[in-house]
């Protein structure tokens, strides 16, 4: 399930349709504007005004007609976030704003779904992969996306895409590269042990054209499998 089918969601779909994933849904409730379609190259101008889930499911039939797609028009919240993931094996999080990535997070968690999250900015990107809901082969617990980032920055700290703006072909970097993931994740891994960005967090700086993966671990205060929290792992 892909949340979002703009910047980072538009390659990504495209590349998950190329590879021949057969079932895929998509979660927007958004409509393809002019000043949007340098970066979600999905859509073309003469979707404007539609619906992004009609748009898509479109283009991706041009490409793979044997692709199912489900439109999901909602904004995901903490209210629909658990019963919207629970029926998919793999969620793909290219929403652009706080509230809905720690939704998507915390529902995967207590979902036990895999989740491949990423984020950009107006020079920089994110990347990683989350399965808090397993140990490690050390035996601990993987970390969380609240272990990652604890809690929100203050409201107009961070401004969204459509405040900052965004280069266009960096939405194409980091959607790629959640394809690649996911696809990883499909298949289970690429050989020798590969775990891709699982515990790791992919940096991407545009203006210095420079890659970075640092490792973040399982914090033991983190709300939802911390020690005493009502979602800690037992296995």
């Amino acid at each position: 399930m892909a949340i979002g089918a703009g910047g980072l969601g538009s390659p990504l779909l495209q590349y998950l349709a190329g590879a021949g994933v057969g079932e895929i849904a998509i979660v927007d409730d958004d409509r393809v504007s002019l000043s949007n379609l340098h970066r979600q190259v999905l859509h073309s101008t003469g979707d404007i005004g539609r619906l992004k889930v009609d748009s898509a499911q479109e283009a991706l039939a041009r490409l793979n007609p044997y692709v199912q797609v489900e439109k999901i028009v909602k904004r995901l919240d903490e209210a629909n976030a658990r019963a919207l993931v629970a029926s998919y094996d793999v969620v793909v999080d290219g929403s652009d704003n706080f509230a809905t990535r720690y939704a998507v997070s915390d529902a995967c968690f207590f979902e036990r779904r895999p989740l491949v999250s990423a984020a950009i900015g107006e020079f920089d990107g994110s990347l990683t992969m989350l399965k808090p809901y397993e140990r490690n082969r050390e035996g601990a617990p993987n970390p969380t996306y609240r272990c990652l980032f604890p809690e929100a920055p203050p409201p107009g700290t961070v401004p969204a895409c459509a405040e900052a703006g965004v280069l266009g072909a960096l939405g194409g970097v980091l959607g790629s590269l959640m394809a690649l993931e996911v696809i990883r994740e499909i298949v289970g891994g690429f050989g020798d042990g590969d775990l891709g960005l699982l515990g790791r967090l992919l940096l991407v700086d545009a203006r210095a054209m420079r890659f970075e993966t640092l490792t973040y671990a399982w914090d033991e205060n983190n709300p939802l499998s911390g020690r005493g929290a009502p979602g800690a792992l037992t296995l």
